[in-house]
């Protein structure tokens, strides 16, 4: 299975762009945050930019074993492939813990389900979800990547499996190697090249 066929087995492609936008907005400002380049702050109130600053110099809110594991997370969900890079190479992390600072609602939830991903996997293979093997890593998320098909002992862990996801997904499609990968190219100028042939064909014309 490929990345873009993984994605859409785990939902990503019915994720909005409302949602995309919304997630990575701050509590305080209506600006989206640009986490590739936070130095760029142009169009922004003095005020908003203070607190962009703060937050981008405060401590990171996971541990080194939290951080690990979402960033595991985020390449199974995102993974490498031959078009462009995965959730790592994007640095979906740094994404996701500015988030958690910035929107604090995020911070229970997101602990408190990686605390119920270790103890599963603790339950089940003797060891934490980052230390269990690909297979075995694989076989858990399996349980908890479907919501309509979790059973209602991994429905906790299908409501933490989806917020890593939404901020995966938004983490790395408002990066430069996510933006990228979709081929959005922005505004540029556009060259005239006629008519399509096939345009002209289903009409009968000819090229002058």
């Amino acid at each position: 299975m490929n990345r873009r066929q993984s994605l859409k087995a785990l939902g990503i492609s019915t994720i909005t762009t409302g949602l995309l936008l919304g997630a990575c907005k701050t509590n305080k400002s209506s600006s989206v945050v640009d986490k590739d380049n936070l130095d760029d702050m142009t169009g922004l109130q003095d005020f908003e930019k203070e607190r962009l600053k703060k937050l981008k110099n405060d401590p990171p809110f996971f541990n080194e074993h939290e951080r690990l594991t979402l960033i595991l997370l985020g390449d199974i969900i995102i993974p490498k492939d031959e078009v462009s890079g995965s959730a790592s190479d994007a640095k979906v992390i740094e994404f996701i813990d500015f988030i958690v600072k910035d929107m604090p609602i995020h911070q229970v939830p997101l602990r408190g389900g990686l605390k119920w991903l270790d103890l599963q996997s603790l339950n089940r293979y003797g060891q934490s979800f980052r230390e269990a093997t690909t297979a075995q890593q694989m076989e858990l998320v399996q349980l908890i990547a479907y919501p309509d098909k979790a059973t209602p002992d991994m429905h906790q862990g299908a409501v933490f499996f989806s917020r890593v996801r939404d901020l995966t997904a938004t983490g790395f499609y408002t990066s430069k190697i996510g933006i990228k990968d979709i081929g959005y190219m922005g505004n540029v100028p556009h060259k005239w090249e006629g008519v399509p042939k096939d345009v002209l064909a289903q009409y009968n014309l000819k090229e002058d």
